[in-house]
């Protein structure tokens, strides 16, 4: 995915919507604080997101611009709706959020994205394989902090066995990675 493929979908989930913001919170976030991400972490063809505003419209954008859509076939990727409660996030996170807004591009809507950091927290308690691939590939080419991952990951409000568990695996990883 690329940066004006985000702003498409940030322009075609708002219309969809009848809102002027969302929440863009999948692994395709990263565009926002990276618009130039390595390609390693921009393979995902899917957007997730949910409206600020008109949470309830998830539906109607996963049924218009989602998987198998015309949109989909259209354009080569899609837009996930989903309710961001979804996902598990560091507290704190709307306020780190990084909007992607411009007047062209996404026509004045706004999508905010998830900053990195807790972009990849969210991503570790999901703990899917890909998932930690993701988190690794952030570490290894320095777009997130070891250091502000484990912050992140220790104000979550998780089990603590989990927490416990992501912090090793954070510990772990960056040791192999120096």
């Amino acid at each position: 995915m690329t940066r004006e493929q985000l702003e498409h979908a940030i322009r075609a989930a708002c219309d969809v919507s009848h809102d002027t913001e969302l929440w863009i919170f999948g692994s395709q976030a990263i565009l926002g604080e990276y618009p130039n991400a390595p390609d390693s972490l921009r393979m995902s063809i899917e957007v997730d997101v949910q409206p600020k505003n008109q949470p309830d419209a998830v539906d109607a954008i996963d049924g218009t611009l989602g998987e198998l859509s015309l949109f989909h076939q259209s354009f080569g990727f899609y837009v996930h709706g989903l309710p961001i409660s979804s996902a598990t996030f560091p507290s704190g996170w709307q306020d780190r959020t990084i909007p992607v807004m411009d007047k062209y591009g996404t026509r004045g809507n706004t999508g905010w994205c998830i900053e990195s950091h807790d972009l990849a927290a969210s991503k570790l308690v999901a703990y899917r394989e890909k998932d930690r691939d993701f988190v690794r590939l952030l570490l290894s080419e320095q777009l997130i902090k070891g250091k502000v991952l484990k912050y992140r990951v220790g104000e979550m409000d998780i089990d603590s066995t989990v927490r416990d568990r992501l912090l090793r695996w954070i510990d772990i990883t960056l040791k192999e990675l120096s």
